[in-house]
């Protein structure tokens, strides 16, 4: 049964990616006053790049070819793990913090691997701006992930939303630090502006996807959307746990549908965020980020104090 729920939600999450970041590129051409795509354009995408034949650069070896699948089950396993139809994971083993953090790890190292192996000297340089990301990113993530863990006494994130829709949190100022902490940086991780703009096709953030083309591109793209949908999905299982049924069950749908209000909602507010600032130089992308690293630090030692 666990199995059953695990492969639906990863088909639910696959079915809805395209979906939401569709949503992000409507809410941009609204707030840009211009008409804009449609929301299912993202869709359409999709599936003319499946029906395209496909190229593979010179010189290239196995990784370019196996980094769309990688990414692509990367993602669907790590949707499978989410506590999303309850507040319990149907794959436990796939829902541990630190197993999130070393599989969204390893999607990355092949997504900058894909741009170094083509040669491509503009991939390559997306690469590295893509490693230089993550090593911006991820320790204020960690941070604030362990803070959480400490509180809630366990690294599982069904674990963990459980203890704070009960209340029952030993630190509830960390808490609240260690949840505004990894908001923003789950904002960073979505690529928005003003730290990256998503659907940069000519922009160095997507310069890994240079040299793919036809059905590896599209699994790409989808692979991405996905990758959006479980950052968000793994915010709100932690840090807004409220909505779901408590055990899987019948209520499940009911479940399914709290999911996909709350990424509506959170989509919605990363959009209008996103159109209302401006694109700020990569170089200080570092300053903002040890500003979040400070607030993950300032949660763990609001833990050691017990606030």
């Amino acid at each position: 049964m666990n199995i059953l729920v695990a492969i639906l939600q990863g088909a639910l999450v696959c079915a809805v990616a395209p979906l939401f970041t569709g949503l992000s590129r409507v809410i941009r051409a609204k707030m840009h006053n211009r008409r804009g795509p449609s929301i299912l354009q993202d869709y359409r995408d999709i599936a003319k790049l499946l029906a395209r034949p496909e190229t593979v650069a010179e010189g290239s070896s196995f990784a370019l070819r196996l980094m769309p699948a990688i990414f692509f089950a990367v993602t669907f396993m790590l949707a499978m793990g989410l506590p999303i139809f309850s507040q319990e994971s149907p794959l436990p083993v796939f829902g541990d913090a630190i197993t999130i953090m070393y599989a969204l790890a390893l999607a990355r190292f092949f997504f900058a691997l894909t741009g170094i192996d083509s040669s491509n000297a503009f991939a390559g340089i997306g690469s590295i701006r893509e490693l230089l990301m993550s090593v911006l990113i991820e320790p204020s993530m960690l941070l604030a992930l362990f803070a959480t863990a400490l509180i809630c006494g366990s690294t599982d994130i069904a674990s963990m939303g459980r203890h704070i829709a009960a209340g029952d949190v030993t630190a509830p100022v960390a808490a609240v630090l260690a949840a505004i902490a990894f908001a923003v940086a789950c904002y960073m991780e979505l690529g928005k502006l003003p730290y990256d703009q998503a659907e940069a096709e000519q922009e160095l953030q997507e310069g890994p996807l240079a040299e793919l083309s036809g059905p590896s591109l599209a699994i790409a793209k989808l692979a991405m959307g996905m990758k959006q949908v479980v950052v968000v999905s793994w915010f709100c299982t932690i840090f807004v746990p409220w909505g779901e049924p408590a055990t899987l069950g019948a209520a499940a749908v009911l479940g399914a549908a709290v999911f996909l209000v709350k990424c509506l909602i959170d989509f919605a507010i990363c959009g209008l965020i996103e159109n209302s600032v401006s694109r700020s130089r990569f170089k200080v992308l570092g300053n903002q980020t040890w500003a979040v690293v400070g607030i993950a630090v300032l949660a763990l030692v609001f833990v050691v104090v017990g606030v």
